[in-house]
């Protein structure tokens, strides 16, 4: 049976076992029912019922973007999922860009990345981040 493309966000408990499935940083089930609801645009790769792959936008809507939770299962990595995830996403993005749009990643795996378009702003920008105390 062929895989299925939803251009739709997985449900929170999916998207935190695919996450660390795919060996990303885990997100906790309450951080992930506050954010899913908030993307963009999402795109979910299923083999019949299964996750096995997917990937978010989120931003403003027209002058941020950022692509987050590029994520394949293991077991069905090499097969082109995660390429496919980026065609959709880089489809998406192109019917909404505006003139002066900024579309962001931190990419784990840059050379994957780069070779579908996407290019380092280093040295003209550096990526940053800062880590906050969890809420209780």
């Amino acid at each position: 049976m062929p895989l299925i493309v939803e251009e739709s966000v997985p449900n929170a408990e999916e998207y935190c076992g695919m996450r660390v499935k795919a060996g990303l940083s885990p997100k906790s089930l309450e951080a992930a029912n506050i954010g899913l609801p908030n993307t963009l645009y999402g795109i979910s790769i299923r083999d019949c019922e299964t996750l096995v792959a997917m990937g978010r936008v989120i931003g403003d809507g027209a002058c941020n973007f950022e692509i987050v939770d590029i994520a394949v299962d293991p077991n069905y990595q090499g097969q082109g999922l995660g390429r496919k995830i980026i065609e959709y996403i880089d489809s998406y993005l192109s019917s909404v860009a505006l003139e002066g749009t900024y579309v962001s990643m931190i990419a784990d795996e840059p050379e994957f990345y780069q070779k579908l378009g996407y290019k380092p702003v280093s040295p003209a920008s550096q990526g940053m981040t800062k880590k906050f105390k969890p809420r209780i």
